[in-house]
């Protein structure tokens, strides 16, 4: 087990070897998920904007008032 030492300013270190493991890096964003009084942490892959912009273009045929109506219920 791996453990940190929480600063007086609420910040945690996180292990070398946990960082190794989740693949972290200085600027790095990520998660926390708490559950039954356990947090898991995991790193958020960064968002592409230029990637969705390009995808978002390929995606027209879903967007016609026939398709609006016929998933408005889903």
């Amino acid at each position: 087990m791996l453990t940190s030492r929480l600063s007086s300013k609420g910040q945690l270190t996180v292990p070398k070897k946990i960082r190794e493991i989740i693949r972290v890096s200085p600027g790095d964003v990520v998660a926390y998920e708490v559950a039954e009084g356990k947090v898991s942490l995991k790193r958020i892959e960064p968002f592409d904007a230029a990637f969705h912009a390009a995808l978002s273009k390929t995606m027209d045929e879903w967007m016609t008032p026939e398709d609006e109506q016929a998933f408005r219920d889903l």
